[in-house]
């Protein structure tokens, strides 16, 4: 009997990530939900029932490794989902190291902090690991200095990885979505200033069937890149 694969994913609380969980719960796999806090891990094991919870904050991927160390991290790992990220805008003359940080420990330090810590589950498993990107991962523009450093790092992180680990037959994909109707969305345009209209974006759950179809395509290809560009 094949085993049921299972996926260890951040940012499982809404958006891409919330509708890759409910995709995967829905079709009998394992999940494995990352919380910032044990309130939200509460959150999410009702939302998604008999799926397993570890908590550690993303914002301070010091400490990851102090979180993991008191919880059980799971014997087998077939997909690393690197989807939470967030984002605060302003010009660079504005930005303070503060903010810096902030972007650059969710979007950069974590994910890497993550894969280090399931990348021994990976390998015996031949899993993939995929990173959530953005456009602005390939693209920076005024007032996303903060955010596209942290996302054009990540790209460096996920092309390294797949070198490294293709001996090992882990697979590495970044999806690089545009705008996605989403609660990140809606406080990019809160600091643009802009109305925020969902219909004009991406639906998350579009994002999510690219997603699947990546980790699901059969053991002799692999996506290296994938660019999820609005139809409208």
């Amino acid at each position: 009997m094949v085993p049921m694969a299972t996926h260890v994913i951040t940012g499982a609380g809404s958006g891409i990530g919330a509708a890759v969980a409910r995709r995967l719960h829905e079709r009998g796999d394992d999940l494995v939900l990352l919380a910032r806090d044990a309130g939200r891990a509460k959150e999410l094991a009702a939302a998604h029932p008999g799926a397993r919870t570890l908590v550690a904050d993303l914002a301070d991927p010091d400490r990851i490794s102090w979180a993991f160390g008191h919880q059980s991290l799971p014997d087998r790992v077939d997909s690393l989902l690197h989807v939470a990220g967030v984002v605060d805008l302003a010009p660079v003359a504005d930005l303070t190291p503060r903010t810096w940080r902030e972007q650059l420990n969710t979007n950069l330090l974590a994910p890497a902090e993550l894969t280090r810590h399931f990348i021994h589950q990976l390998r015996l498993t031949r899993g993939h690991v995929l990173f959530v990107n953005s456009g602005a991962g390939l693209n920076a523009h005024a007032g996303w200095s903060a955010y596209a450093a942290s996302k054009h790092g990540l790209k460096a992180l996920a092309d390294s990885l797949r070198h490294e680990e293709h001996e090992h037959g882990v697979r590495v994909t970044t999806v690089y979505p545009g705008r996605t109707a989403s609660p990140m969305q809606a406080k990019v345009h809160a600091q643009e200033g802009k109305e925020y209209d969902p219909a004009r974006f991406i639906d998350p759950e579009s994002v999510a069937t690219t997603i699947l179809m990546a980790i699901d395509l059969p053991r002799d290809a692999e996506v290296n890149d994938l660019t999820v560009r609005p139809g409208r």
